[in-house]
């Protein structure tokens, strides 16, 4: 198995850690979700860095990659439900849109085909992470605010719009990939 292959089953494994660390109670286990989601990341950066560098492009690489990215986001997502920090509907819409995506995925592998994944994808990834990051920053300083008793309702409110907002704008970009993604694959679905 080539380095990008083990960079992706090894962020498989990072994201079960940083759940792990996510629910930790105190400031510590928060910064350390922080740290270890990063590092998961870095290993998606480098996993595409190294298969296109070193030449090691494979199919396994293709369809495991992005499904990486979906445990790690998706469990993310679904533990900031958990936690109360974002509304359910928003995480449904992206396990949809994660569904659908790798339901083709799945459906062309059975056609010969492998689809790759394509620029609006990457954007919508980035989006997601970014939102993660911004949403464990905001845990840290709660965690930070609640200990130095600084923190307030009215910041928590502030807070809890800002995220709501970037929450919306990534529901938004991951339907709109989504829906991309299905329009450029349309020959392959109107066949059946």
């Amino acid at each position: 198995m080539n380095i990008s292959n083990q960079l992706t089953i090894l962020r498989v494994i990072i994201t079960f850690i940083f759940m792990f660390f996510l629910f930790g109670h105190g400031l510590i286990f928060k910064v350390l979700a922080l740290v270890v989601f990063s590092l998961a990341c870095l290993t998606d950066y480098l996993d595409g860095f190294f298969a296109r560098k070193l030449k090691q492009i494979s199919n396994f690489g293709i369809i495991m990659d992005p499904i990486a990215d979906k445990i790690l986001v998706l469990g993310a997502f679904i533990s900031f439900v958990e936690m109360e920090i974002i509304p359910a509907w928003m995480v449904v819409i992206v396990i949809l849109r994660e569904s659908l995506i790798t339901g083709l995925r799945i459906f062309s592998l059975g056609k010969g085909k492998v689809l790759k994944a394509e620029r609006a994808g990457k954007h919508k990834t980035m989006s997601q992470m970014v939102t993660i990051v911004v949403i464990l920053l905001y845990l840290i300083f709660k965690e930070s605010g609640l200990k130095l008793k600084i923190w307030s309702e009215p910041l928590e409110s502030k807070f809890s719009i800002f995220i709501l907002a970037l929450m919306g704008l990534t529901v938004i970009l991951t339907t709109i990939s989504g829906l991309s993604y299905l329009w450029q694959n349309r020959n392959l679905i109107s066949k059946e």
